[in-house]
């Protein structure tokens, strides 16, 4: 089964998540858009020819699509960046923590103090889950 007819199996690299980021933001771009978004304020960004490849990489892996019909051709994510957040989220919970949703959010309050207001938003959602259940 090929990667680009099982979106569940993707897993963008953290140069194809910086490319994603960019798309996500701007609604689509053109190479040359992407590139200048990830060297905008650095000296040891990725050169256009590595921003061009990973996109072609990136289209034939289902994570973009391209625009052929206009000049220059447009980019847009396949997938959007709250599918592609919880595919990764769910791929990280099955792998590191046994798929236990309770290991997870210990290890991330653990390792990052939550704002008040954080804090409040997770206890929402997880009174929200109590009360789902039968």
């Amino acid at each position: 089964m090929s990667k680009k007819s099982n979106p569940g199996r993707l897993r963008p690299t953290d140069a194809e998540l910086e490319i994603l980021r960019v798309l996500w933001h701007e609604h689509g771009a053109t190479v040359r858009q992407v590139h200048a978004a990830l060297n905008a304020g650095r000296t040891d960004g990725p050169g256009y020819t590595t921003v061009l490849k990973l996109m072609q990489i990136m289209t034939t892996k289902g994570l973009v699509d391209r625009d052929e019909s206009q000049r220059p051709q447009m980019y847009t994510s396949h997938h959007g960046r709250t599918d592609t957040q919880r595919q990764l989220v769910r791929d990280l919970l099955r792998r590191a923590f046994g798929g236990s949703h309770r290991e997870l959010v210990l290890q991330v309050l653990a390792d990052q103090k939550a704002s008040a207001a954080e804090l409040q938003e997770i206890e929402a959602l997880l009174d929200r889950f109590d009360e789902e259940k039968p």
